[in-house]
């Protein structure tokens, strides 16, 4: 790792004319691989669930740390990050790798990893809209003042779109009917050949097998799942010029 680190030291100081310690860009990419690198990837490059920091705007206009340290300290909890307690020292080291990433980052033409969302806005937004409450039948189950509002800010360029193709995550709801005609609604919670469970209004989880009850699903991915075969590029470019109009 410290061989590593040095040759990053080395070429983000012929890249730029700010430089790091190489003790502080060391101990900075310590504290990334152990708190920060399962979200991020290793490079800060960007991972299954964290963006890349390399084209952050933040990193890009942090100096010393000051904008880093505030976001580390308070957190994004609405994009599923978590506030840590960072000490100063850690701050420095992690701002040092962070700026020495983005330089590295920089200085590979032509080699890029990330999505921008100005990739992402090549769509007509009025043509998003005439689909989302037309052929696309997204108003059947959405509402853009309603479920979806806001959604442009809360997710942003590559999280949005996925989440319009495939959301992840999304609760499933399942109906129970027993025998004796009593029907129980709630979140699906487990299913196999044998047994379907939920979790209850109070949050139970209650489970039957699946030979003595009648029950029915609502899969709001499965759904989205289903339309992928329906949609042209233009739908899918189209529509994500309009929910990046819905702040």
């Amino acid at each position: 790792m410290f061989k590593v680190c040095c040759l990053i030291l080395l070429l983000a100081a012929a890249l730029s004319a700010q430089s790091f310690p190489k003790e502080t860009v060391e101990h900075g990419h310590e504290y990334f691989e152990q708190k920060c690198a399962f979200c991020h990837g290793r490079d800060a490059g960007g991972g299954e669930t964290g963006p890349d920091l390399t084209r952050s705007k933040i990193v890009a206009d942090d100096v010393s740390g000051d904008k880093i340290g505030t976001l580390v300290r308070a957190g994004r909890t609405d994009k599923g990050m978590p506030a840590f307690n960072i000490s100063d020292a850690d701050l420095t080291g992690l701002a040092a790798f962070l700026h020495t990433q983005k330089i590295i980052a920089e200085s590979q033409k032509g080699g890029r990893r990330g999505v921008d969302t100005s990739d992402l806005q090549t769509g007509n937004a009025e043509a998003g809209k005439a689909y989302f409450n037309g052929a696309g039948t997204c108003s059947t189950c959405h509402s853009a003042t309603g479920d979806l509002a806001g959604i442009g800010t809360k997710y942003e360029a590559l999280r949005l779109e996925e989440r319009m193709l495939f959301p992840h995550g999304a609760h499933a709801k399942v109906t129970v009917k027993l025998r004796s005609g009593e029907s129980i609604t709630g979140t699906l919670a487990y299913r196999d050949e044998f047994t379907i469970g939920m979790k209850d209004s109070e949050g139970h989880y209650r489970s039957w097998p699946t030979r003595l009850v009648e029950f029915s699903i609502e899969d709001p991915a499965a759904k989205h799942a289903e339309l992928l075969s329906t949609y042209s590029d233009d739908d899918i470019h189209n529509l994500m010029a309009y929910l990046q109009t819905l702040k």
